[in-house]
């Protein structure tokens, strides 16, 4: 505005109209336009739109400020400033506010910052301006677009709001029904901002089944803000509390309580209902970010939907930092809840798998990762005590002994980086697939699973107790399949976990740096710590 003000010759405050009074008086010159002046300066211009030649002939020749420019270049100028700074334009002088009310300038913002095209046809007939829509609602409400963690003690979730046709909405995306990972997510709308019925934004929730009706949207603090439901019998059922448990069973499990037959999952299941429900959508949601990626990254980092045992499917964000791979729960569980590491793998230490026969026995695999795991715990206990192994030790204890030696030698073993390249060295040609088979004895919540795989590496896992009481690290081996499905095989636990990529596209969430992911991923943690 600063520099609008200085090419108009006009300023904001009293003083800066004063001297230009005084140096216009000093010319014999009048400063004051009075409005019928400026009136004809305005149709003037807008009388030369015959091409840019017939506006250099009938204008200044030599513009002194914007003020000499035609209100049609004007227009054009004010349509390239992004929408948080046209306020200040209105504010330099009154042909400037004048011109800021034509709805081209609003148009074009509400199309490049929004990506609004056809929807504002649909607007406009309705009565509705181009203006009217970027300043009352897109606007105002543009600090909640993005992806967002809802705070549901441990079960978390992901929201995405968006701009969707003429609404502001907020989509909760739930995983497919168990233990289908590869199906397409499914989403629900929880609450909608509109100003289809009036000239101002009406904030309406969308949970139950009685369609839309009065809600609320606050701001809290930067990154986090609160949905408020304003009638909440819409949520009710007439058949009670007993007909809501059975249409968010059918909803949310794709089943009746009939068809689950393990009582420790009706427990769990009977728990989810009762802890969700008494929110009644009347929730805090802080903002989270898409993980970057980096040109070393194993495969591309995003979201994956997870198999969990008797918890079902749950959402989980891989990322990598370095030489390491995370997975974050944004879904979770009472044991693990959400926001908590899932899975922590080391990228510098692949597993060789053994042949198909020698795949099939859990005894085989759990002497190749816990090789690996002691090896780990070793090196962790010297860096502690500041000492460091031999050459002579490291050569030898890097492939787990003697005995991890004459594996690797048989194609069978475990290799740290010194003698099997990381994934900085492999991710620009990966290397040929290789049989895959799940040991015998261990479960898994798809019988079909690929049975092929490029990679192994070594990894821990989260596991808790019921209220994530005493939580641990345990060993297991992630395996990547391809480029949108890897898998975890838990070996405390004998079960294995099978993930597939998240592929819809979410708006407006991508991590502006590395900086400010980390700092996100540190505050996930700490929320449910």
């Amino acid at each position: 505005m600063a520099v609008c003000a200085r090419l108009c010759g006009v300023g904001q405050s009293r003083r800066c109209r004063r001297r230009q009074r005084q140096n216009q008086e000093d010319q014999g010159s009048d400063s004051d336009m009075d409005e019928e002046e400026e009136e004809r300066i305005y149709g003037s211009a807008n009388a030369n739109k015959l091409g840019f030649l017939d506006r250099a002939n009938t204008g200044p020749p030599n513009p002194q400020s914007l003020l000499d420019l035609p209100p049609e270049l004007l227009v054009e100028i004010f349509s390239l400033l992004p929408g948080t700074a046209l306020p200040n334009v209105a504010l330099v002088c009154k042909k400037f506010r004048q011109i800021l009310n034509t709805e081209t300038i609003w148009r074009r913002r509400c199309m490049e910052e929004f990506g609004m095209r056809e929807d504002l046809r649909k607007m406009e007939v309705g009565g509705v301006s181009s203006r009217d829509l970027y300043v009352k609602l897109l606007h105002p409400y543009r600090h909640i677009l993005g992806l967002w963690q809802p705070d549901i003690g441990p079960y978390g979730g992901l929201l995405n709001v968006v701009v969707d046709g003429l609404f502001i909405i907020g989509w909760m995306y739930l995983p497919p029904h168990d233990p289908r990972v590869e199906d397409p997510m499914r989403r629900r709308p929880l609450f909608r901002i509109h100003m289809w019925e009036s000239k101002k934004a009406t904030v309406e929730c969308m949970y139950g089944h009685k369609g839309p009706h009065k809600g609320d949207i606050q701001t809290v603090k930067k990154d986090e803000f609160s949905t408020k439901c304003n009638q909440t019998d819409h949520h009710r059922m007439p058949g009670g509390r007993q007909e809501e448990f059975r249409t968010w069973l059918e909803e949310e499990w794709g089943r009746t309580l009939e068809d689950i037959f393990h009582e420790h999952m009706q427990e769990l299941i009977l728990m989810k209902f009762i802890y969700t429900s008494q929110y009644d959508n009347c929730l805090t949601y802080r903002r989270i970010y898409l993980p970057p990626r980096l040109p070393s990254d194993l495969l591309q980092p995003g979201l994956f939907k997870g198999t969990y045992g008797s918890h079902g499917l749950e959402i989980v964000m891989l990322s990598f930092h370095g030489a390491t791979a995370r997975a974050t729960k944004l879904t979770g569980d009472p044991n693990v809840p959400a926001g908590q590491l899932t899975l922590d793998v080391d990228l510098s230490r692949s597993v060789v798998l053994p042949d198909l026969e020698r795949q099939r026995s859990i005894e085989e695999l759990s002497r190749l990762v816990l090789g690996v795991h002691e090896e780990v715990q070793r090196e962790a206990q010297q860096q502690a005590k500041g000492t460091s192994t031999a050459p002579e030790d490291a050569a030898e204890g890097a492939c787990g002994g003697d005995s991890g030696a004459e594996e690797v030698e048989a194609g069978s073993g475990v290799c740290s980086e010194s003698c099997q390249p990381g994934p900085s060295s492999s991710s620009s040609s990966p290397p040929d697939a290789q049989p895959f088979v799940l040991p015998l004895g261990v479960m898994a919540r798809n019988e079909v699973y690929p049975r092929t795989c490029r990679k192994c590496f070594y990894g821990t896992g989260l596991i808790a107790g019921h209220g994530f009481t005493s939580p641990e690290r345990t060993p297991g081996l992630f395996v990547l399949f391809d480029e949108d499905r890897f898998g975890f095989i838990w070996l405390e636990l004998k079960s294995f976990s099978l993930y597939s990529r998240l592929t819809d596209h979410l708006a407006h969430a991508h991590a502006p740096n590395m900086e400010r992911f980390e700092a996100m991923l540190r505050n996930m943690q700490s929320w449910t710590s």
